[in-house]
């Protein structure tokens, strides 16, 4: 099967505001990841130890005892973009195992690398109470002054971090 080309960017945008449109109307609340993985995560928690769980009230609001950690729209969504994702490859034709580096970092570096800051932002997200796709999607749509400023000072690091990895990817 042969590489399609990628959707226009301005199509996928207005497709994006669509489905933040929709899950507005129709479960009254904006997109977001963070909420997904930290029940899962809480989840995992419990089958090592429940009784902790069960002792933390933040944890416990989550999967302490009686409650079941996957009944939240927000796992769903995540299945739904993991599953949206495979398919979207599979029809693309783009479906194959490969590292994705620049010449000056092997792919052992790119994996770890990935992972560092896979961490960092999962703990940056319970630590603001959201992910950026919440925080940016979800808080943007609702005008909040907040996320505004979180968004501007995403690309404004994001622009100035570019300067001391660029070389990674020449």
């Amino acid at each position: 099967m042969e590489n399609k080309k990628y959707w226009d960017p301005y199509l996928s945008g207005i497709g994006l505001g669509l489905t933040l449109l929709l899950a507005f109307v129709l479960v009254g609340r904006g997109l977001g990841a963070s909420g997904a993985v930290m029940r899962l995560t809480v989840w995992l928690t419990s089958l090592v130890s429940q009784a902790h769980v069960d002792a933390n009230a933040y944890l416990a609001k989550y999967a302490g005892t009686g409650i079941n950690p996957f009944k939240n729209w927000l796992v769903y969504e995540i299945v739904g973009v993991i599953v949206g994702g495979f398919l979207s490859g599979m029809f693309a034709g783009r479906l194959k195992f490969k590292t994705e580096h620049g010449p000056n970092i092997s792919d052992k570096g790119r994996w770890g690398l990935a992972f560092l800051g896979g961490i960092m932002m999962g703990i940056g997200a319970r630590l603001a109470y959201g992910c950026t796709s919440g925080q940016a999607l979800t808080g943007g749509a609702t005008l909040a002054v907040g996320s505004w400023a979180f968004m501007f000072s995403v690309f404004i690091g994001g622009y100035a971090m570019a300067y001391f990895v660029r070389k990674q990817w020449l």
